[in-house]
């Protein structure tokens, strides 16, 4: 596998975006955003997370996009190799995904996208 690859799963209404198969959550957390694009949301998240926890050693990133009732679920973390500080990891996700400009920019994002293509089931 390349460097840049990634594995795109699409399951009923979820998307899963994670660099290793199987998909593993060691660390964990989850908020809804808007209706969107679940393909650009999953993105945007795993980009963002990736830069906030790329010094973590062994993390690879793992993103779901659920699309439920009233908006998306995102599920966001990933495997990690070795021991780690889960609470303190799993805070730095949660502050994340609570995070209005993050948040903002992937609704926008996922928004713009789903509308360009002129179709909301899709991603």
């Amino acid at each position: 596998m390349t460097r840049n690859r990634w594995h795109i799963i699409r399951e009923d209404n979820c998307l899963t975006v994670t660099r290793a198969l199987p998909v593993r959550f060691d660390v964990v957390a989850e908020t809804v955003v808007p209706d969107g694009s679940r393909r650009r949301l999953a993105q945007q998240v795993r980009q963002d997370l990736w830069r906030r926890l790329q010094d973590v050693r062994g993390f690879q990133p793992a993103v779901q996009v659920t699309r439920e009732a009233g908006g998306c679920r995102i599920t966001a973390g990933g495997r990690i190799a070795g021991h780690f500080p889960k609470a303190r990891i799993e805070s730095e996700i949660a502050d994340l995904l609570a995070s209005p400009k993050h948040r903002d920019r992937w609704s926008a994002q996922a928004a713009h996208r789903t509308h360009a293509r002129g179709d909301l089931a899709h991603g």
